[in-house]
């Protein structure tokens, strides 16, 4: 069997990973919308799909009992081909690309399809809506349209998670360098605490702090104090590793969660921060200003009493390296 792949497939994945949502628990709108659609057509399968690169993943199923298909075999890697039209398969024995599929010839032994698009609004298909049946059955243009209207809410729900999704996100991140806040930073404090008790792994956290940085602000203003504090968090974005969390506390104060790690290694971080940062910034008046950063660090350990205690640690140490410049 050969699965067609769209000419825009690069850019229809990675709408589909916009939302966030392949591998997530079933969530009680989709649930419900499949659930409309089965009874809707007196189908007994339905689901809702999520073309992702080799597989159909199934935000939402009725009557099949899988969490995923296999691309290669799934019919709504036909339906997709055509976002503006449903895929209505009446007979799939009777349909040479699917009379051989396995979904055919085996269990569940299925015999209709119909699967509309679920097309976002720049015009990708990021999966279907579809009932399926183990009986040849007719579909009437009466259907179609429900199907299509069908389709249209659940691209709504898709739409609607997406949006509170970015506002959580957005609540927990700092606006001016698009880094973690304090906030998201103290909550995964908190799993990571959870997991080093539970593993016995210990962790290190930085406070950070920029020296020179009050001179900028005052000197030439918050506009190119904005862009010290933007262009600082770039370079540190570039010295640590995507497990670990970057984050802006407000002011120009930092803090590193790196994780799983070793002092030797913190250390050799801590200078590698310590030269980016150091480095000239242009700023885009085209006047060159220099900041530096004093750190503070704290190992966390099972003798750790609390992350009170820990972050207290760590602003002690870096009282002491900031009064040592």
């Amino acid at each position: 069997m050969q699965c067609p792949i769209p000419q825009n497939e690069v850019q229809r994945l990675n709408a589909v990973r916009s939302y966030d949502i392949l591998d997530t628990p079933p969530e009680v709108d989709f649930d419900a919308l499949t659930r409309v659609a089965t009874l809707a057509f007196g189908a007994p399968a339905g689901v809702i799909g999520l073309m992702d690169k080799n597989r159909l993943w199934f935000k939402s199923q009725i009557g099949l009992g899988l969490p995923q298909l296999d691309r290669q075999i799934a019919f709504c890697a036909h339906a997709i081909m055509r976002p503006d039209e449903s895929l209505i398969i009446e007979d799939l024995q009777q349909d040479a690309r699917f009379r051989e599929n396995p979904l055919v010839t085996q269990a569940p032994y299925l015999r209709f399809y119909a699967g509309t698009p679920l097309v976002d609004r720049h015009g990708y298909a990021l999966g279907t809506l579809a009932v399926v049946d183990q009986q040849p059955r007719k579909f009437n243009e009466v259907q179609q349209v429900l199907l299509k209207d069908l389709s249209l809410l659940v691209l709504t729900a898709l739409e609607n998670r997406h949006h509170i999704n970015q506002l959580g996100k957005l609540a927990l991140t700092d606006y001016l360098t698009r880094l973690a806040n304090r906030a998201q930073f103290e909550r995964t404090l908190n799993a990571e605490v959870a997991y080093a008790n539970r593993t016995g792994e210990s962790f290190t956290v930085f406070y950070m702090d920029l020296n020179d940085f009050k001179k900028v602000n005052d000197s030439l203003g918050h506009a190119a104090g904005d862009e010290v504090l933007f262009e600082v968090a770039r370079r540190m974005e570039k010295q640590v590793r995507a497990e670990d969390l970057l984050a802006r506390f407000g002011g120009d104060e930092f803090g590193l969660l790196l994780r799983r790690n070793v002092k030797i290694t913190a250390d050799l971080l801590a200078k590698r921060i310590m030269e980016a940062v150091r480095a000239p910034i242009l700023l885009s008046t085209g006047k060159e200003v220099r900041v530096g950063i004093s750190i503070g660090m704290a190992i966390y350990t099972k003798a750790s009493h609390s992350i009170a205690d820990l972050l207290s640690c760590a602003d002690g140490a870096l009282y002491e390296a900031k009064r040592n410049k």
